[in-house]
């Protein structure tokens, strides 16, 4: 079993930043695992801002405490201890003791979850988990089975423990996510308040101009869009710029191409926010997620790393 602890060669590795507090990650895909990210880190320092996915995140800790900020307040996960958050949930994560946390991290598509979930329950629906955090040591185990085959070039194993670890969890924790529907006045402003961000990625309007665009006031329009997506326009933009950003370095795209193409002023203008929300550098992303990963390649970065 994997302990939770990151290759050798890699601790302290990559910057001044994670000799002194002993940081390290690595976020990356296998090329066998179409539908899956994985994520193996020790954060001391490191926080996430407010930030959400459109997949779903399975992580388990293996060290120290990992707080989840999460809207119905704050979750503190332990050694063994399995993380479930469901698609498009806002939340923040830190660390919960001095020493930080270690943990393994699946990042899994919506589709893949809803695949298993037709195949393995009789949910109905969009299939998701009704628990946040839950103590489950040998699910725990399994979460950190996957990374171990998957960096070993096993895509058969890593895919088939993967899957008992959805199917597991559906049976135990497992619910239909409710459905949102804009019915009030404010949900609706704020469902064009985020069309219009989208369209005006790279050059959004003030607030004032968004509000008076849609005849409301910039206080009303605050209140109703972190209702509706439970974070004010400026972070929900931040989080969508880093959303298409990792998309164009997959691809191939420099950093410095990235940033310009989604709004950011200028590289290290990327890699601050970057480096916050997915917890590696857009460098360091791009080297294990782009067109020339290699899919066995270990390469751990530390978070506070300067990009290539």
């Amino acid at each position: 079993m994997d302990s939770g602890g990151g290759p050798a060669a890699g601790r302290g590795s990559g910057g001044t930043g994670g000799r002194a507090s002993g940081e390290w990650a690595r976020h990356w895909r296998h090329a066998g695992l179409p539908g899956l990210d994985l994520l193996r880190a020790r954060y001391v320092r490191h926080t996430f801002p407010r930030h959400s996915h459109d997949g779903f995140v399975l992580g388990a800790v293996s060290g120290g405490i990992e707080e989840v900020g999460l809207p119905e307040g704050t979750v503190r996960a332990g050694h063994g201890s399995v993380v479930m958050i469901n698609p498009e949930v806002p939340h923040t994560a830190r660390a919960g003791v001095d020493e930080g946390w270690t943990y393994s991290t699946l990042y899994t598509s919506a589709e893949l979850v809803a695949g298993i979930a037709a195949e393995t329950t009789t949910l109905r629906g969009t299939p998701g988990f009704t628990q946040t955090s839950v103590m489950d040591v040998h699910t725990a185990r399994l979460i950190h089975e996957v990374h171990r085959a998957a960096e070993e070039g096993n895509a058969l194993a890593a895919d088939s423990v993967l899957r008992i670890i959805v199917a597991r969890l559906l049976h135990a924790h497992g619910g239909s996510l409710p459905t949102r529907t804009p019915r009030t006045a404010g949900a609706l402003r704020a469902a064009r308040a985020r069309d219009i961000l989208q369209e005006r990625l790279a050059e959004p309007p003030t607030l004032e101009e968004l509000a008076a665009q849609l005849e409301t006031s910039p206080f009303a329009l605050l209140r109703a869009f972190k209702d509706a997506y439970g974070m004010p326009p400026h972070t929900w933009l931040t989080d969508l710029r880093i959303r298409r950003a990792r998309r164009l370095l997959e691809s191939g795209s420099m950093p410095a191409e990235a940033a310009a193409a989604v709004g950011f002023t200028d590289q290290p203008h990327l890699n601050r926010h970057f480096t916050k929300i997915v917890g590696v550098p857009p460098g360091a992303y791009r080297r294990e997620r782009g067109p020339a990963a290699g899919a066995g390649r270990k390469n751990v970065q530390d978070p506070g790393a300067r990009p290539a």
